[in-house]
């Protein structure tokens, strides 16, 4: 099999879909691998390392794209690329259909197999190439939501770490899975007084018995969050149900509750936000303001840090990638479940029903068992 490895084209994203360590793996199996020229410069990684590494370089994304029977990313596929999608053509990264309508018309009209990194889990429920990239948005939240505290960026001034004679800041995290205790944890690193929110009392009793002392695990109700808004000066929204739209916990009239200058980091704005009032933002352009309270919602959180958010996801996808091409499609998915999660699209067909609900789109949904025999 052919693999390929374009440019990633978002804005300020720097990862790449594969490291040197992945490209030389592919080979070793057996594989041929294309990487476009200078895609890895972003995670400071040379053409010359992919090349010592077995692959070969391509001047364009066009050439990868046309050549390639398994195109491997890190973000989904943008308008710019649906023209190069080709049918039958397996494509693994992460798609988060359930937020983009577009993207899901367009991925079914090219007739792909998607296999989406976010909904690959495993038999204890555990996301194993969600997990990195969330562990790194998870540890960036409370930062982010830091540094926009600073009354130049808009914030209410406050610094979260607290002086001698000044308290430090509130931190709300709704959602206590990898995203929500990766940011209770830096939090309370920063000195901050943590409450994470969660309906899971198992994981309640998790974070509990895991979290530093100024981290409070409390469960999960209207009463709650509106109290832990009332006094958050940063929320973090850590919530997600896998491959399917974040359900929307704040609603608008809660920032009325909240105070000005207060920040909202939504880390589930890739599956469309937590929050009423969030859309996804940029690096270029991250932050806006709704009733006074800040909201960033950068869509690609971990492409700010290129290199670190490259390997991690590397380190995970690889295991995967390997029975893909090893097998083929059909016969990967079919022999391990986990894949077969991950399988969202098939030659025109929705194979995950919470994309087809996002969308109203059930007609042209099928199980994944029943299209892969």
């Amino acid at each position: 099999m052919r693999i390929g490895c374009p440019k990633e084209v978002k804005d300020n994203e720097f990862r790449v879909g594969l490291i040197p360590a992945a490209v030389k793996a592919y080979v070793d199996a057996g594989h041929e691998v294309v990487v476009e020229k200078g895609a890895g410069v972003g995670s400071n990684i040379t053409d010359e390392e992919y090349k010592a590494a077995g692959a070969k370089i391509l001047d364009s994304a066009k050439e990868v794209w046309a050549t390639s029977d398994m195109i491997v990313k890190v973000k989904e596929p943008l308008p710019q690329e649906y023209d190069l999608m080709r049918e039958n053509q397996i494509i693994y990264t992460y798609f988060h259909f359930a937020a983009d309508e577009e993207l899901t018309k367009a991925c079914l009209e090219k007739k792909i197999i998607a296999i989406a990194y976010e909904t690959v889990q495993e038999a204890d429920g555990s996301l194993p190439l969600l997990k990195p990239m969330s562990t790194i948005a998870g540890r960036m939240a409370c930062l982010m939501g830091a540094y926009y505290l600073g009354k130049p960026h808009g914030g209410m001034g406050l610094l979260p770490t607290g002086v001698p004679g000044v308290a430090p800041a509130n931190i709300l995290v709704i959602g206590g899975g990898s995203v929500g205790s990766n940011a209770a944890r830096v939090g309370a690193g920063l000195g901050a007084r943590v409450t994470i929110l969660d309906v899971n009392p198992n994981a309640l009793e998790r974070l509990a018995q895991t979290m530093p002392s100024n981290v409070f695990p409390v469960f999960s109700d209207s009463h709650t969050l509106e109290a832990g808004l009332r006094e958050a000066d940063i929320v973090v929204g850590a919530v997600l149900i896998p491959g399917a739209k974040a359900p929307k916990l704040v609603k608008r009239e809660h920032l009325k509750m909240m105070k000005p200058g207060s920040v909202i980091v939504d880390v589930a704005i890739d599956q469309g936000g937590c929050t009423e009032t969030s859309k996804p933002t940029t690096h270029s352009d991250p932050v806006y303001i709704v009733d006074g309270v800040v909201h960033y919602c950068v869509a690609n959180m971990p492409g700010a840090y290129a290199r670190t958010a490259t390997y991690a996801l590397n380190n995970s996808t690889i295991l995967y990638g390997l029975q893909l091409v090893k097998k083929g499609v059909e016969r990967a998915v079919k022999e391990n479940p986990a894949l077969l999660k991950g399988l969202n699209m098939y030659k025109g067909i929705i194979t995950f029903k919470p994309v087809a609900e996002a969308f109203g789109m059930m007609d042209h949904y099928k199980p994944a068992e029943e299209v892969i025999r």
